[in-house]
Protein backbone atom coordinates (compact mmCIF):
# COMPACT_ATOMS: atom_id res chain seq x y z
CA UNK A 1 0.00 0.00 0.00
CA UNK A 2 1.42 3.49 -1.08
CA UNK A 3 -0.22 6.62 0.95
CA UNK A 4 -1.96 8.76 -0.82
CA UNK A 5 -3.76 11.71 1.55
CA UNK A 6 -3.37 12.41 4.97
CA UNK A 7 -5.75 15.16 6.01
CA UNK A 8 -5.86 16.84 9.62
CA UNK A 9 -9.30 18.70 10.78
CA UNK A 10 -7.73 21.30 12.18
CA UNK A 11 -7.14 22.39 8.65
CA UNK A 12 -10.57 20.84 6.71
CA UNK A 13 -13.49 21.90 9.71
CA UNK A 14 -16.05 19.75 7.88
CA UNK A 15 -14.06 16.64 8.01
CA UNK A 16 -16.16 15.29 10.67
CA UNK A 17 -13.72 12.48 12.04
CA UNK A 18 -15.44 9.71 14.46
CA UNK A 19 -14.66 10.16 18.19
CA UNK A 20 -11.48 11.47 19.35
CA UNK A 21 -9.61 11.04 16.09
CA UNK A 22 -8.00 14.08 14.11
CA UNK A 23 -6.26 12.71 11.34
CA UNK A 24 -7.66 11.02 8.22
CA UNK A 25 -5.02 8.72 6.20
CA UNK A 26 -5.69 6.98 2.73
CA UNK A 27 -3.74 4.49 1.23
CA UNK A 28 -4.49 2.47 -1.71
CA UNK A 29 -2.60 -0.57 -3.77
CA UNK A 30 -0.56 0.39 -7.05
CA UNK A 31 -1.40 -2.49 -8.72
CA UNK A 32 -4.89 -3.46 -10.15
CA UNK A 33 -6.91 -6.26 -9.36
CA UNK A 34 -9.73 -8.89 -10.76
CA UNK A 35 -12.65 -9.08 -11.68
CA UNK A 36 -12.71 -5.60 -12.40
CA UNK A 37 -9.67 -3.68 -12.44
CA UNK A 38 -10.41 -2.28 -9.40
CA UNK A 39 -7.39 -0.94 -6.67
CA UNK A 40 -8.03 -1.27 -3.08
CA UNK A 41 -8.36 1.32 -0.56
CA UNK A 42 -7.75 1.46 2.65
CA UNK A 43 -8.82 4.65 4.77
CA UNK A 44 -7.98 5.03 8.82
CA UNK A 45 -9.00 7.60 11.04
CA UNK A 46 -6.45 8.12 13.90
CA UNK A 47 -5.39 10.73 16.33
CA UNK A 48 -2.63 12.50 15.47
CA UNK A 49 -1.20 12.77 19.38
CA UNK A 50 -0.98 9.31 18.72
CA UNK A 51 0.83 9.18 16.22
CA UNK A 52 4.80 8.55 17.53
CA UNK A 53 8.00 7.41 15.62
CA UNK A 54 7.10 8.48 11.94
CA UNK A 55 9.42 6.86 9.43
CA UNK A 56 11.23 9.84 7.53
CA UNK A 57 10.20 8.59 4.16
CA UNK A 58 7.46 6.28 3.45
CA UNK A 59 8.68 2.43 2.12
CA UNK A 60 8.00 2.29 -1.44
CA UNK A 61 6.19 -0.71 -3.38
CA UNK A 62 7.85 -3.67 -4.67
CA UNK A 63 5.99 -3.65 -7.95
CA UNK A 64 3.07 -1.56 -9.21
CA UNK A 65 1.25 -1.97 -12.52
CA UNK A 66 1.35 2.05 -13.59
CA UNK A 67 3.53 4.89 -12.62
CA UNK A 68 1.00 7.07 -11.96
CA UNK A 69 -1.20 5.05 -9.33
CA UNK A 70 1.98 6.24 -6.87
CA UNK A 71 1.14 9.82 -6.31
CA UNK A 72 4.10 12.40 -5.82
CA UNK A 73 4.60 14.13 -2.40
CA UNK A 74 3.19 17.54 -2.09
CA UNK A 75 1.79 19.76 0.53
CA UNK A 76 -2.00 20.54 0.52
CA UNK A 77 -3.34 24.02 0.60
CA UNK A 78 -7.06 23.29 2.04
CA UNK A 79 -9.68 26.27 0.37
CA UNK A 80 -13.62 26.12 1.11
CA UNK A 81 -15.96 26.50 -1.61
CA UNK A 82 -19.17 26.29 -2.38
CA UNK A 83 -20.77 24.28 -4.62
CA UNK A 84 -24.22 22.78 -5.90
CA UNK A 85 -25.56 18.92 -6.48
CA UNK A 86 -25.75 17.59 -9.73
CA UNK A 87 -28.19 18.61 -12.37
CA UNK A 88 -29.46 14.65 -12.29
CA UNK A 89 -29.74 15.19 -8.22
CA UNK A 90 -32.02 18.71 -8.65
CA UNK A 91 -35.82 18.72 -8.06
CA UNK A 92 -37.64 19.05 -11.35
CA UNK A 93 -38.72 22.98 -11.28
CA UNK A 94 -34.71 23.77 -10.59
CA UNK A 95 -33.60 21.59 -13.11
CA UNK A 96 -36.10 23.42 -15.95
CA UNK A 97 -35.03 27.20 -14.67
CA UNK A 98 -31.44 25.94 -15.28
CA UNK A 99 -32.00 25.59 -19.19
CA UNK A 100 -33.90 29.28 -19.06
CA UNK A 101 -31.56 31.56 -20.58
CA UNK A 102 -33.93 34.42 -19.55
CA UNK A 103 -33.66 33.53 -16.19
CA UNK A 104 -29.35 33.71 -15.94
CA UNK A 105 -29.97 36.93 -18.24
CA UNK A 106 -32.17 38.61 -15.70
CA UNK A 107 -29.08 37.95 -13.67
CA UNK A 108 -26.76 39.21 -15.51
CA UNK A 109 -25.27 36.51 -16.21
CA UNK A 110 -24.45 35.53 -20.16
CA UNK A 111 -25.10 32.18 -20.89
CA UNK A 112 -24.83 29.83 -24.31
CA UNK A 113 -28.70 30.47 -25.53
CA UNK A 114 -28.59 26.93 -27.14
CA UNK A 115 -27.14 25.22 -23.64
CA UNK A 116 -27.65 27.37 -21.01
CA UNK A 117 -27.78 24.36 -18.15
CA UNK A 118 -23.87 23.99 -19.21
CA UNK A 119 -23.28 27.17 -17.04
CA UNK A 120 -24.42 25.57 -14.05
CA UNK A 121 -22.94 22.04 -14.65
CA UNK A 122 -19.32 24.14 -15.62
CA UNK A 123 -19.22 26.99 -12.95
CA UNK A 124 -21.29 25.91 -10.26
CA UNK A 125 -22.46 22.02 -9.89
CA UNK A 126 -20.19 19.86 -8.71
CA UNK A 127 -16.06 21.40 -8.10
CA UNK A 128 -13.74 18.92 -9.99
CA UNK A 129 -10.25 17.55 -8.77
CA UNK A 130 -9.72 16.04 -5.10
CA UNK A 131 -11.96 17.58 -2.54
CA UNK A 132 -13.25 16.61 1.13
CA UNK A 133 -17.17 16.45 1.40
CA UNK A 134 -19.75 18.08 -1.10
CA UNK A 135 -21.43 16.74 -3.69
CA UNK A 136 -20.86 13.50 -5.99
CA UNK A 137 -20.06 14.03 -9.75
CA UNK A 138 -22.01 11.53 -11.94
CA UNK A 139 -21.59 10.35 -15.84
CA UNK A 140 -22.01 7.27 -16.95
CA UNK A 141 -24.44 6.59 -14.28
CA UNK A 142 -27.46 8.56 -12.89
CA UNK A 143 -27.09 9.49 -9.56
CA UNK A 144 -27.93 6.63 -6.96
CA UNK A 145 -28.21 6.93 -3.01
CA UNK A 146 -25.47 5.03 -1.22
CA UNK A 147 -26.25 3.37 1.87
CA UNK A 148 -24.15 1.95 5.01
CA UNK A 149 -23.76 -1.86 4.81
CA UNK A 150 -23.82 -1.94 8.77
CA UNK A 151 -27.14 -0.14 9.66
CA UNK A 152 -28.34 1.47 6.12
CA UNK A 153 -27.86 5.17 6.65
CA UNK A 154 -27.31 7.28 4.43
CA UNK A 155 -23.79 7.95 3.20
CA UNK A 156 -22.06 11.07 2.52
CA UNK A 157 -19.28 11.96 0.13
CA UNK A 158 -16.19 12.10 2.18
CA UNK A 159 -13.22 12.42 0.20
CA UNK A 160 -13.03 12.72 -3.89
CA UNK A 161 -9.94 11.33 -5.95
CA UNK A 162 -9.87 12.65 -9.41
CA UNK A 163 -7.73 12.23 -12.49
CA UNK A 164 -7.58 16.04 -12.97
CA UNK A 165 -8.07 19.57 -11.27
CA UNK A 166 -9.94 21.53 -14.51
CA UNK A 167 -10.41 21.90 -17.61
CA UNK A 168 -10.57 24.71 -20.37
CA UNK A 169 -14.83 24.70 -19.40
CA UNK A 170 -14.13 24.96 -15.50
CA UNK A 171 -11.20 27.23 -14.93
CA UNK A 172 -13.89 28.79 -12.43
CA UNK A 173 -12.86 26.01 -10.00
CA UNK A 174 -8.90 27.03 -10.55
CA UNK A 175 -7.46 27.24 -6.80
CA UNK A 176 -6.81 30.67 -5.59
CA UNK A 177 -3.06 29.95 -5.23
CA UNK A 178 -3.08 29.16 -8.65
CA UNK A 179 -4.45 32.21 -10.44
CA UNK A 180 -1.47 34.48 -10.79
CA UNK A 181 -2.99 38.17 -11.07
CA UNK A 182 -3.75 38.99 -15.33
CA UNK A 183 -3.52 35.48 -16.31
CA UNK A 184 -6.36 34.85 -19.14
CA UNK A 185 -8.43 32.20 -18.46
CA UNK A 186 -8.22 29.84 -21.44
CA UNK A 187 -4.10 28.84 -20.81
CA UNK A 188 -4.78 26.83 -17.49
CA UNK A 189 -4.99 23.16 -17.48
CA UNK A 190 -3.97 20.94 -14.55
CA UNK A 191 -0.89 22.23 -11.60
CA UNK A 192 2.58 21.22 -13.48
CA UNK A 193 4.31 18.57 -11.74
CA UNK A 194 1.43 16.69 -10.01
CA UNK A 195 0.29 13.28 -10.90
CA UNK A 196 -2.88 11.80 -9.86
CA UNK A 197 -4.92 8.43 -10.01
CA UNK A 198 -4.97 8.30 -13.98
CA UNK A 199 -8.52 6.52 -14.03
CA UNK A 200 -11.26 7.96 -14.14
CA UNK A 201 -12.67 9.30 -10.64
CA UNK A 202 -12.76 7.45 -7.55
CA UNK A 203 -14.92 8.30 -4.64
CA UNK A 204 -14.77 7.58 -0.93
CA UNK A 205 -18.36 7.58 1.25
CA UNK A 206 -18.57 8.11 5.25
CA UNK A 207 -21.53 6.48 7.16
CA UNK A 208 -22.31 9.39 9.79
CA UNK A 209 -24.22 6.82 12.12
CA UNK A 210 -21.52 4.26 12.32
CA UNK A 211 -18.76 6.23 13.54
CA UNK A 212 -17.23 7.70 10.16
CA UNK A 213 -16.72 4.19 8.55
CA UNK A 214 -15.49 3.92 5.18
CA UNK A 215 -16.77 2.61 1.81
CA UNK A 216 -14.90 3.04 -1.22
CA UNK A 217 -16.92 3.46 -5.27
CA UNK A 218 -15.79 4.24 -8.55
CA UNK A 219 -17.64 7.36 -9.80
CA UNK A 220 -16.96 7.41 -13.85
Amino acid sequence: MVPVAQLYARDIPLLRPPGRSDLLQVLWCPSEHDPDSSIPVEVSWRTAADVTDALAAPPEPFEADEYLYIPKPCVLAPEQITEYPHYGELPEELREQTKDPALWQAAGIVVDEADPQQLYDDALSHAPGWKTGGWSRWGLTDPVPRFCVACGTAMVPLLTIASSEWERNTTSWIPYEDQPAGAPDDIWFNPPGITVLDANRLQLYACPANGGHPHTSLVQ
